[in-house]
């Protein structure tokens, strides 16, 4: 879905970044989202690191597993949302982003913000609108189109094509629970 919106969106040739919030380590977070200028730390590259903020901008950041962005760095994050600004790691010098920021995750961010693991305030700019997409498990007309779908894919790119799904595979992929 992300996708979709960046693709049928106003700046389809701009950049789409996809971020997996979930296998980034709390202690990267910050240097990855934002960058860092050059010094900031030991192991810094010497000419600095930008940002997948700026990496994106004019385009679209895709946050996936959103739930996941450390408490420590949710206040930064809630800041470009509401101003379009950031500060590099190490700078003090402001930037500004032009980005539309897409977000899933498949925590129940309403129980985390009760439960104190997630700002409320965040969630809110997050929440503009929200797009439920139920799991495969709740569409099962969904499951064969998708198989197919995939495997014409694969199929392509490596040059076989007209593979199709045996019966007993579509069988056994229905039955699937």
């Amino acid at each position: 879905i992300a996708r979709y919106l960046h693709a049928y969106g106003a700046s389809p040739a701009a950049p789409f970044v996809h971020v997996n919030c979930g296998s980034i380590p709390d202690t990267l977070f910050e240097s990855e989202m934002f960058g860092y200028e050059r010094g900031a730390f030991t192991g810094a590259l010497s000419g600095g690191k930008k940002g997948l903020f700026e990496a994106a901008d004019g385009g679209t950041l895709f946050l996936d597993e959103v739930g996941n962005v450390p408490a420590s760095q949710q206040p930064k994050l809630l800041r470009v949302l509401e101003d379009g600004e950031f500060e590099r790691l190490g700078s003090s010098r402001t930037q500004s982003v032009d980005v539309r920021l897409v977000s899933a995750t498949n925590a129940d961010l309403a129980a985390e913000v009760v439960a104190g693991r997630f700002r409320k305030d965040l969630l809110y700019r997050l929440n503009t609108l929200e797009i439920y997409l139920p799991p495969l498990r709740e569409r099962r007309d969904d499951v064969l189109p998708l198989a197919r779908c995939f495997l014409e894919r694969s199929a392509a790119r490596y040059g076989r094509h007209g593979l199709r799904l045996a019966p007993s595979a579509e069988r056994a992929l229905l039955a699937w629970r």
